[in-house]
């Protein structure tokens, strides 16, 4: 049975009926949900307390923090829905892969992959090689009950990036010049990482998560011609992977407000917007037949409550027409952010879509 229901007929979990979900399947709504992408992080003092001493990748790998970290916005915020706590390098690590997360730099993997004889890092992921994640997910549903978990991914250009870079980059010269210079490789490295993102996605959804989204953070960084030719099928791939599960998947990337189109046809449900472009454009550029997911500037929350409250009024008047929303930021939430602005924002959205 599907964590969310099942098309089959069986009966519908406790989160079913949930905004979260029923926002995503286009559905009424008694308000508008809310998340946060990194809503469970250093924003908070108490994700800081926890964290204190430990490691970036080993704080994935306690199903206890992870349990303690994923709830701690649920319980101060009240938003409609927990994101697992995790990192999009935790399947490649899973396998083997010689990385690590450094503070103030990110993933930097010590044999970046240039030839196809480096493609033998990355072999099939299975349920053995995380079982911190179904048992960190078995504890979060007990707790949660009725409020959904949202299991995640990153997207297989954006693990490939990595991955060809060796870490984080600003022009991804490397892995733009396999992708345009050895295109067979390119799409073996991308084909490979699909089947590794699949398999990872599918142990969250049994072990209970409830939907899931797939984090294509640098797909912002190509043409459209690209991304359709280069990128698209991996992407598809996974989505296609966890149809069968009829948890809804959500699709999301920085900078891709050109893509959107394409990013809805990579097989989503729902599509989500940077603060690049206002919901009824995005919901132009989608087609119908898709939710969308934003989009507030984070860096709104920096500014007056009056100023957050204007600008998220200007989302959801935008918003107003869709067949299915869900409130976020059109990116993640900064450290510096207030935790109180973030708990005033889901009540403004809470009570201002109540009906």
């Amino acid at each position: 049975m599907s964590a969310n229901g099942s098309p089959s007929g069986k009966q519908p979990t406790a989160t079913y009926d949930s905004a979260f979900l029923r926002a995503c399947r286009r559905e009424p709504v008694p308000h508008t949900p809310v998340w946060f992408m990194r809503q469970a992080g250093r924003s908070l003092p108490e994700y800081r307390k926890v964290r204190e001493g430990v490691g970036m990748l080993d704080s994935c790998m306690r199903p206890d923090l992870v349990t303690e970290i994923t709830l701690q916005p649920v319980r101060r915020h009240g938003v409609d829905a927990a994101i697992f706590f995790s990192d999009i390098v935790v399947p490649l690590k899973a396998i083997g892969v010689d990385l690590d997360i450094k503070p103030g730099v990110g993933p930097v993997v010590q044999h970046p992959i240039r030839t196809r004889a480096d493609l033998a890092q990355l072999r099939d992921l299975t349920p053995e090689d995380v079982p911190y994640v179904t048992e960190a997910i078995g504890l979060l549903t007990a707790e949660l009950g009725a409020t959904p978990l949202i299991g995640f991914a990153g997207a297989p250009f954006t693990l490939a990036s990595y991955l060809v870079e060796g870490g984080p980059s600003r022009t991804y010269e490397n892995a733009k010049a396999m992708m345009y210079g050895d295109p067979e490789l390119w799409a073996d490295l991308l084909d490979r990482l699909a089947e590794v993102t699949s398999a990872f996605l599918k142990v969250q959804i049994e072990a209970g998560a409830s939907a899931v989204q797939l984090f294509d953070s640098w797909a912002g960084a190509l043409a459209p011609v690209d991304y359709r030719r280069s990128v698209l099928p991996a992407s598809a791939k996974v989505f296609r992977a966890v149809e069968s599960y009829g948890v809804p998947r959500i699709h999301f990337g920085v900078g891709t407000g050109e893509l959107l189109g394409l990013m809805g046809e990579a097989g989503a449900d729902v599509v989500g917007v940077d603060w690049r472009v206002p919901l009824d454009e995005a919901a132009r550029r989608v087609g119908p037949g898709k939710a969308l997911q934003g989009n507030l500037d984070p860096t709104v929350l920096f500014a007056s409550r009056a100023a957050v409250e204007a600008k998220t009024r200007e989302v959801l008047d935008s918003a107003a027409s869709l067949e299915g929303h869900v409130f976020n930021l059109g990116h993640g939430v900064m450290p510096s952010t207030d935790p109180d602005a973030l708990t005033r924002l889901v009540e403004y959205v809470h009570t201002q879509t109540a009906h």
